[in-house]
């Protein structure tokens, strides 16, 4: 494996290539252009907003964002949790939709899910200044804690970029797969701290959860809390994540890495005649 990244590295001007043609392709034919990768997540944070944050308001969240406001919560979840949901559905795509160039072009095919996830984190470092504007009006924090968002982007970069190498060839061999990531999708979203906040699972000092011990630490293990907890804190102190949940996020990001790797070669030769 370690031969195999070395190579992509020396192939990293055919990844930088397949990235800008994947973003040129999405949105040549649009009016607003880039804008979409800011409208989308920005119409869906307002929607969990007014459902989450006005009608099912409740007593005391203002203590689990300390003086932020909960559109900040929203935003600098839902701009993390869009590159993650995109990646995953594009990236099982990568193989089946570009059948042609994969048998034409000499390079490892691990480039061309991996490009999808790069392309997707594009537009997620677009967001970013947005999410910086809405810290300005809802009393975010601005201290150390704000490097956080690089090592979320690392430890959800490497996520993601194992999901691709399972879901791709698997979507493949497989069609039942495609239905099934929309499946994952959707229950992704709301098991993670995306749109409400970790304590509401795990509970705080003074107000402990009645969920069982065992339920809590299995739904702590998914990487996806670690890295949305990383989004939060880089903005909101009090929801900065221990030490012991960014480690714990690390690692279950690196061996979905790992058995992606795994799953990609055992696939590939079985990929090429099917294509």
């Amino acid at each position: 494996m370690t031969v195999e990244v070395g190579t992509l590295w020396r192939q990293r001007s055919v990844m930088g290539m397949l990235v800008r043609r994947d973003l040129a392709v999405k949105y040549q034919s649009s009016m607003l252009g880039y804008l979409w990768s800011l409208i989308d997540p920005l119409v869906q944070a307002l929607i969990y907003w007014f459902i989450f944050g006005v009608l099912y308001h409740r007593s005391g969240d203002e203590n689990m964002l300390g003086h932020a406001g909960y559109p900040l919560f929203i935003v600098s979840g839902i701009f993390a949790w869009m590159w993650m949901s995109a990646g995953i559905t594009e990236s099982a795509h990568a193989l089946s939709s570009q059948s042609r160039l994969i048998t034409t072009m000499r390079v490892h095919r691990q480039i061309f899910p991996i490009s999808k996830v790069f392309a997707r984190s594009v537009e997620f470092l677009v967001g970013i200044p947005v999410v910086l504007v809405f810290a300005l009006i809802f009393d975010g924090y601005f201290t150390w804690r704000l490097i956080a968002i690089p090592l979320g982007m690392l430890i959800q970069g490497v996520l993601l970029i194992g999901v691709s190498l399972i879901l791709a060839p698997l979507n493949v061999l497989f069609r039942d797969v495609e239905r099934m990531t929309r499946l994952i999708v959707r229950i992704l979203m709301y098991s993670a701290p995306v749109i409400y906040p970790l304590a509401r699972v795990i509970g705080t000092p003074g107000d402990p959860s009645t969920l069982p011990g065992w339920f809590q630490f299995l739904y702590q293990c998914n990487p996806l809390v670690g890295i949305m907890e990383l989004q939060h804190g880089a903005w909101i102190a009090p929801m900065f994540p221990s030490a012991q949940l960014v480690i714990m996020s690390a690692t279950g990001s690196l061996i979905v890495f790992i058995l992606g790797w795994w799953v990609f070669n055992r696939a590939e030769s079985a990929v090429l005649k099917e294509l």
